[in-house]
């Protein structure tokens, strides 16, 4: 068995829930932002799980042990939090003839999003 990674890298922090061979679950909290102590949080976290329950020195900028990992799966708001806070770069959309339907669908304004079969 292999270690499983989740994790949620949010604007300010990434969180972190790891799986371990031995059953053990970790979660770890890190800053996303956070230069001077390393480049990429999803990664320090993975870099840190991995180091303490292998008892292994894995250096910051150095490859991680990826043989040791079955899975990670990440997910994110930070877009979607610069959408709802109107940060970011200002931007248009372009819509050609017979793809009107997206600017429903883009919003999510629509009856029973979820009815498959609706016509």
């Amino acid at each position: 068995k292999k270690f499983r990674f989740a994790i949620d890298r949010g604007g300010t922090f990434t969180d972190v829930y790891a799986e371990c061979p031995n059953g053990k679950a970790r979660v770890l909290k890190l800053l996303s932002e956070d230069t001077s102590n390393y480049t990429d949080a999803p990664r320090e976290a993975i870099r840190l799980i991995l180091q303490e329950e292998l008892g292994i020195t894995m250096p910051k900028d150095g490859p991680l042990a990826t043989e040791h990992i079955d899975w990670i799966r990440m997910g994110t708001t930070v877009a979607t939090n610069a959408l709802l806070e109107r940060k970011g770069q200002r931007m248009a959309l372009l819509i050609t003839k017979g793809f009107k339907d997206l600017l429903y669908i883009g919003n999510q304004a629509r009856p029973n999003i979820f009815d498959l079969v609706r016509q």
